[in-house]
Formats: C-alpha cells, sequence, structure tokens
C-alpha cells in the first residue's frame, strides 16, 4: 500500500471496523469454546456479553478473563492485515471495544463490575498498543528490491 496522500473512503472504514468487529467475535468464541466449553455444560451469548460472567472468583471467571484477553492479541495481529497503519490502530481498538460496549448494554445493562471494566480496559490497551507496534514493525521493514549492488 502507497502510504502517500490518501482518499477518505468511508466504505472502507465501515468495512475495516465489520472485518475487525467479526473476527474478535470469531476469535473469542474460539477461545472461549476451548477454555470455558470444558468447564460448563453448554455455552451461551451470555460469555460473550454479560459482565456477569467475568469474574476473578471462580475456575470459568478466569477463563473468561483468559479468553477476551488472548482475543484482544489476536486482534491486535488482524490489523496488521486489515488496517495497516500504525497511526489508525488506536481508533479501532476504541471502536471495537465502545461497539462490545454497547452490545453489553442492550444485552445485559449496565456493566458495573469493575473486573469487566479492568478487563476490557486492558484488553483495548493491549489491542492498541501490540497492534501499533506490529504495524511499525511491518511499516519500518526494508523494501526488498530486484537487484543489488555489491558496493
Amino acid at each position: 500500500m502507497f502510504y502517500g496522500a490518501t482518499i477518505w473512503d468511508p466504505w472502507l472504514i465501515v468495512a475495516q471496523i465489520v472485518c475487525l468487529q467479526c473476527l474478535y467475535y470469531l476469535t473469542l468464541g474460539v477461545f472461549l469454546s476451548f477454555l470455558v466449553g470444558t468447564h460448563v455444560s453448554h455455552m451461551s451469548l451470555v460469555y460473550f456479553f454479560d459482565f456477569a460472567t467475568i469474574t476473578s472468583s471462580t475456575v470459568v471467571g478466569w477463563c473468561v478473563i483468559a479468553s477476551f484477553l488472548f482475543s484482544s492479541v489476536a486482534g491486535a495481529g488482524y490489523m496488521i492485515y486489515l488496517i495497516e497503519r500504525a497511526k489508525k490502530c488506536l481508533d479501532f481498538s476504541a471502536t471495537l471495544y465502545i461497539i462490545h460496549l454497547f452490545i453489553c448494554l442492550v444485552y445485559g445493562g449496565w456493566p458495573s463490575s469493575v473486573t469487566w471494566w479492568v478487563v476490557n480496559g486492558t484488553g483495548v490497551a493491549v489491542m492498541a498498543l501490540l497492534g501499533e507496534y506490529l504495524c511499525i514493525k511491518r511499516e519500518l521493514r526494508e523494501i526488498p528490491t530486484r537487484y543489488r549492488s555489491n558496493i
């Protein structure tokens, strides 16, 4: 991608947000299936959107916390390919978690658990900072040339 003057494309931004959100929830579902699915009789959307399931007082709660944090790390990896720019990582990470907050509001009400806020605040920080670091590493790679001179 050429990083010169960019044209503002709202459809591209919306598509990137939708793709990142879908990949995040898909990854969260996979992690919840492996970590929480072995401890509960059946999985449901409660583990995705209900703040009461994110608790540090049970083993299942710790598995849910780990699933959310692993998903934020994976989300940072997705941003390398979807977003591609380090300066946009914070915007897209914050947008993802704001949309997640609205879905949680609709599903289970205002998250009154401190643990929920700590886990999601840590998740947005990890996704934004790790995404920026990985995108900077990718942006600063040497451009391969076809012919090398022996100077």
